[in-house]
């Protein structure tokens, strides 16, 4: 993994532990949000608007509606702030 997408990945853990109080540990990037982390639609809004805060990425909801793992959300945030 490159050193953005690590960046990213240790943000989204961050966020996740600071918002939904999960473990560090179970936040790897094939962890599955819904089945794995217990993470609802609503959730992964909050998610996603951390997100944005942190890394002035702009996702659409239909771009993180294809996110199931946070390998997956390391990706989209990765390839969008390449773009940017």
């Amino acid at each position: 993994m490159n050193t953005e997408k690590e960046q990213i990945l240790t943000k989204v853990r961050e966020i996740l532990v600071d918002l939904f109080e999960l473990d560090p540990a179970e936040i790897v990037p094939e962890a599955r949000l819904y089945e794995d982390l217990d993470i609802d639609s609503i959730d992964a809004v909050d998610l996603l608007v951390d997100l944005k805060k942190t890394t002035s990425v702009e996702v659409s909801p239909a771009q993180f509606k294809q996110v199931r793992t946070i390998q997956d959300v390391v990706d989209v945030f990765a390839e969008l702030s390449a773009k940017a």
